[in-house]
């Protein structure tokens, strides 16, 4: 195969996108996983929809067991973050942190990868995880299947600001896994997109792309380009401003 055609599909690129976003115990052929670097991102909707159907299971057990609708939703949140080991919120954190917290960019970079939290990152994480558990509350009373599209969206919204973006540093998860191809992203979105319209979701094709540009605009200013961090924060605004169209137009 030549090189112009390693951006094509493949069935273990899906477990390749599980094991990387997420710590479920996933068989993952790690020499070809690092040999198709981000081509693999594709999937990142697909294994949206999988962390979102399990996220819905319990939300679905809040419900059943009579819980209040902001219980709900922190069980939905409490399930993504622990499926995922709360990867994305880490970067929402570090991010914050870094781009609000210093004054120049090497500073800034310093800041996020800093394992320590600053305050930008502990009220953002509460306003961020507080608005996503009442939403999905919210949510889950009406319909627990627009949880998939949400995810499952928010999480491809990720891979064309990898495409787009240059790497802000030489090292790092997101340098080592390299930088996509166009068609590798526009698959990804076209993906997520209709996993999102499928389940019921389609206010999220509005509000997911405006929280992740938002992100990657300002992570472009102030550091240049994309991290590992930048990319989870991208994904908490995804799928929060998905949440917030979804829940306000639904």
């Amino acid at each position: 195969m030549s090189n112009s055609d390693t951006w094509i599909p493949k069935w273990g690129d899906i477990p390749a996108a599980i094991g990387l976003l997420s710590r479920l115990p996933i068989s993952v052929d790690m020499h070809k996983a690092q040999a198709r670097g981000a081509h693999p991102s594709w999937a990142y909707g697909l294994a949206g929809a999988l962390f979102g159907a399990l996220a819905a299971l319990a939300g679905w057990a809040g419900l059943v067991m009579g819980l209040p609708s902001l219980a709900t939703g922190l069980l939905v949140v409490g399930t993504t973050a622990w499926i995922t080991g709360a990867m994305h919120h880490d970067g929402l954190a570090d991010s914050l942190d870094g781009l609000w917290g210093g004054w120049s960019l090497e500073q800034r970079l310093d800041i996020m990868k800093d394992s320590h939290i600053g305050v930008y990152g502990v009220v953002g994480l509460i306003c961020v995880i507080g608005l996503q558990a009442t939403l999905y509350g919210h949510l889950a009373a009406q319909s627990l299947w627009p949880i998939l599209g949400v995810m499952a969206l928010s999480r491809a919204i990720m891979v064309p600001i990898m495409a787009a973006l240059p790497n802000a540093r030489s090292q790092g998860l997101s340098a080592s896994v390299g930088r996509p191809t166009r068609k590798t992203a526009i698959l990804a979105v076209a993906l997520g997109g209709t996993i999102a319209v499928f389940s019921g979701a389609w206010p999220a094709l509005i509000g997911a792309p405006l929280g992740g540009l938002a992100v990657a605009a300002i992570a472009k200013r102030k550091i240049g380009g994309q991290t590992g961090d930048i990319l989870g924060a991208s994904q908490q605004c995804a799928e929060t401003c998905a949440l917030i169209g979804l829940v306000a137009l639904l």
